[in-house]
Formats: structure tokens, C-alpha cells, sequence
């Protein structure tokens, strides 16, 4: 969300789509070749004055792609190359929230050459695997720390070629944080532990290309 409105640029119907239905764009098959390629910009304004959670902003994507791409789909459970979300020997490190005044915030990775930073204010552990599988992360991401409850937190870490998508961050010089494995585990008493297991994926059944109007 920016200030009131609701604004994606850029996006493949397959990011958005992933965004839509909480998922990593590795778990959306089928479809034509153009669902992965072309990119769409979106701005759309909520009904009401009251910014709306984010439940609420990914129920509406799923409102607006339906309608505007014609998209059905089914869903197959597949094994697949996941990162379990656990909580390191240490401890977890993490502050209660304060609940905010305009409610929860978004999950949000502010990006740089040197620096990747995620400010977290009032989120869940589920909510951080789920920025972690759909913006950083190539595979699923499972929340397993088996804690509840919301809190504030600042990820920081140096950014490499193979996170992103391959956004070409590498990081510089000049970079000091750690990198991503190592940050959530120093900085949140975290692990992001590679192992296998079964997952929800979509198969495109059925879309259609939008009109240029």
C-alpha cells in the first residue's frame, strides 16, 4: 500500500499471483509462456477510508485477477525444496509489537547494493516466511518456530546474486551485515533450515490475456 492506494509495477502474472495466494512463483505451473513474461502495472484504490489489512489487500488481488485475467486454477500437493523456519539453538531475539496506529504494517525489504534492510513492526513469524518465500527466498519458506504472537524487529543483511530473483545485488565494499543465513539467525535467534516436504502448489488451468483498454 502506498499512503491509500494499492500499487504493484512491474509484476508478471505469476508474481502476482504468488503474492495473490501466498506462495513462491515456483509453485504456479501451467499456463501460456506470457503469465511468466509479460509484466503489468497495477494501482487500485480500496473502498472506505480505513487502509485495509493485508488479508484484506491480497483478498481484493484475488478479486482483481480473476476478473481482469480470467484465471482458474487447481491445486496439487507437491514435494518440493523448502526452507523451514525454526528457531536457533540460542533463542529467538525478538521484541513484543506495539500495535501500530494504522494497524499492522506490511512486510517491506528496502534494497540497496550494500544493504538489505526488512523493519517489522507488530508482524508474526508466519507472515515473515511469507516475505521471505515471495520476495527473497527461490523455494517455500514454512513457519515452524512454533511461536506466536507479534513482534517488532529489523532484519539486516548483505544481498547476493541469488536472492531476489537474481536482481543482481551482491552487495559492495563498503557492505558489514552479515548475509541473510547468518542475519536471521545473529539478529533473530532464527534459522532458515534447507530440507524437503510436501506443499500446495497451483496449476493454471485457464487465463486470458487482458485487452490494452
Amino acid at each position: 500500500m502506498q499512503g491509500h492506494q494499492f500499487v504493484a509495477r512491474n509484476h508478471a502474472l505469476k508474481t502476482l499471483l504468488a503474492a495473490a495466494y501466498n506462495l513462491t512463483p515456483n509453485a504456479i505451473t501451467g499456463g501460456p509462456g506470457w503469465v511468466d513474461s509479460d509484466h503489468y502495472d497495477i494501482l487500485a484504490k480500496p473502498p472506505g477510508y480505513v487502509r485495509p489489512s493485508l488479508d484484506q489487500q491480497m483478498s481484493m488481488l484475488r478479486t482483481l485477477l480473476s476478473e481482469r485475467f480470467r484465471v482458474t486454477f487447481h491445486r496439487e500437493q507437491k514435494d518440493f525444496s523448502i526452507y523451514a523456519l525454526t528457531v536457533a539453538k540460542s533463542g529467538a531475539k525478538l521484541k513484543p509489537g506495539a500495535e501500530p496506529s494504522e494497524g499492522p504494517m506490511p512486510l517491506i525489504f528496502h534494497l540497496s547494493a550494500q544493504e538489505v534492510t526488512l523493519p517489522a513492526r507488530n508482524a508474526t513469524m508466519g507472515e515473515l516466511a511469507s516475505v521471505m518465500q515471495r520476495s527473497a527466498l527461490d523455494r517455500p519458506v514454512l513457519d515452524r518456530t512454533g511461536i506466536s504472537g507479534r513482534y517488532d524487529f529489523e532484519l539486516k543483511f548483505t544481498p547476493d546474486e541469488t536472492l531476489f530473483g537474481g536482481a543482481g545485488l551482491r552487495g559492495t565494499a563498503e557492505s558489514t551485515q552479515p548475509d541473510l543465513f547468518a542475519a536471521i539467525q545473529q539478529q533473530l535467534g532464527l534459522r532458515l533450515e534447507a530440507t524437503r516436504g510436501p506443499i500446495d502448489t497451483i496449476v493454471i488451468d485457464h487465463v486470458e490475456r487482458p485487452s490494452a483498454n
